[in-house]
């Protein structure tokens, strides 16, 4: 029997894992939250889940990439963000945690401004979120967009 190479890369490759906890400013725990992997070098989601009652989250079965772990509110409004995570092949990440900035899980209050990465950023109306820096990489990025 003769397989494809592309058969033969796939179930020879290890896969990996990324774990960690979602919570708030304040440092509660985050129960049934919403959580995306998502990657960082496509853009596209890699996967959904919710948290348990302590706000641990995992992700398994993952190949070798850069990630951004999200959490998003109930209107899905993605409200925090990880730092890129990169994985490597048959590696298990533990302690990705993400912190929501207070009252990020509600709605209204702010303005929310998407790059084509996926990368969300919160503008809040007349106050700043604590813990969030915004940078320009590029000399014709917008300051309203």
């Amino acid at each position: 029997m003769v397989l494809p190479a592309s058969t033969l890369l796939a179930y020879g490759q290890a896969t990996g894992s990324i774990a960690g906890t979602a919570s708030s400013s304040s440092g509660q725990s985050m129960a049934n939250a919403t959580v995306h992997l998502r990657n960082a070098s496509t853009g596209q989601l890699a996967g959904s889940t919710t948290t348990n009652g302590a706000g641990a989250y995992s992700f398994t079965g993952l190949p070798a990439g850069q990630y951004v772990v999200e959490v998003v509110n109930g209107s899905g409004e993605i409200v925090a963000t990880s730092t890129p995570v990169s994985l490597a092949a048959g590696i298990n990440i533990t302690g990705i945690n993400v912190m929501t900035p207070a009252a990020a899980m509600t709605t209204g209050g702010g303005s929310w401004f998407t790059s084509k990465a996926g990368i969300l950023t919160m503008v809040a109306a007349g106050v700043g979120v604590a813990g969030v820096t915004v940078a320009a990489t590029r000399p014709n990025a917008s300051g309203t967009k």
